[in-house]
């Protein structure tokens, strides 16, 4: 059994999703359990983590109830204002309804305009609650933000944190070195897991495996195959490829540079860092 540890679900009369407008070409749709649980049973898929898309406490409770309706649903990782005083109640709050479902929480730091927000102090109460509830941090951050989510995990070592879609290096641009850089001092914190997912989103369009290898050996090099997780980023996927293409092609990837670490990645590893059942 595989697990997908990075899915999307969505409503869009639901009404808080801002950044999803008809700018948003193909993904400006309702995405529904029945639009992807075929595709799930295909593809070997046992259960999928559901991830935050709106910035509100409703959507999370959107997404738990999915679980409570599907099984193949199988966690929640969702939001809370993180620079609200009530952020450490409003997570015990959610916790408490979840049934066990919630398993983690992400604030949508790359829309946040200062590359230093991670690092304010102002935050520490709630980065605290997260510890103290065993929840889990997903790091959606660009790579200007990165040097502010080292010293968040400096601050807090005790952190369970997933670093989304590698960071988001600059693949279609080029400007790798930094990246790199700051990737294997994350990495060097034993607390800090990566997600391999969205990296085929950040490639230039038609991009092949071979085009995602330096990244790829990057992360691996850097983590090692037991920190590393796979996930679909589906729907955002489909802006490039298919699910089955994204999978076949980590696939590949995995099997060249973590050879017999196939069921870490697509299994294992999510299933530890997110407190799942195998």
């Amino acid at each position: 059994m595989r697990i997908d540890a990075h899915q999307h679900l969505w409503h869009l009369a639901r009404g808080d999703y801002l950044w999803l407008t008809p700018a948003a070409g193909a993904l400006y749709r309702d995405f529904a359990p029945e639009d992807i649980l075929p595709t799930l049973a295909a593809a070997g898929i046992g259960a999928s983590v559901l991830i935050q898309a709106a910035a509100t406490e409703a959507e999370t409770r959107f997404l738990l109830e999915l679980t409570r309706r599907h099984r193949q649903f199988a966690a929640v990782v969702g939001w809370v204002d993180f620079e609200s005083p009530e952020a450490p109640a409003r997570m015990r709050a959610l916790l408490r309804e979840s049934e066990g479902k919630l398993k983690g929480l992400r604030p949508m730091v790359q829309d946040i305009e200062d590359p230093r927000w991670l690092a304010r102090p102002s935050l520490d109460p709630a980065f605290e609650a997260l510890i103290e509830c065993d929840l889990s941090f997903d790091a959606l951050v660009r790579p200007a933000q990165l040097p502010a989510l080292l010293q968040r995990l400096h601050r807090n070592p005790a952190l369970r944190a997933v670093l989304d879609h590698g960071g988001k290096p600059d693949m279609s641009g080029g400007a790798l070195a930094e990246w790199t850089t700051e990737i294997k001092a994350l990495a060097a914190l034993p607390s800090l897991h990566c997600k391999l997912s969205g990296l085929i989103t950040e490639a230039a369009p038609g991009a092949s495996a071979a085009d995602l290898d330096f990244v790829v050996a990057t992360l691996f090099g850097a983590f090692g195959p037991g920190r590393i997780l796979w996930g679909s980023d589906w729907p955002v996927v489909t802006l490039r490829t298919s699910y089955t293409e994204w999978l076949d092609m980590a696939i590949e990837l995995v099997r060249r540079h973590a050879p017999g670490h196939e069921h870490d990645v697509f299994a294992r590893n999510a299933a530890r860092f997110y407190r799942l059942a195998e």
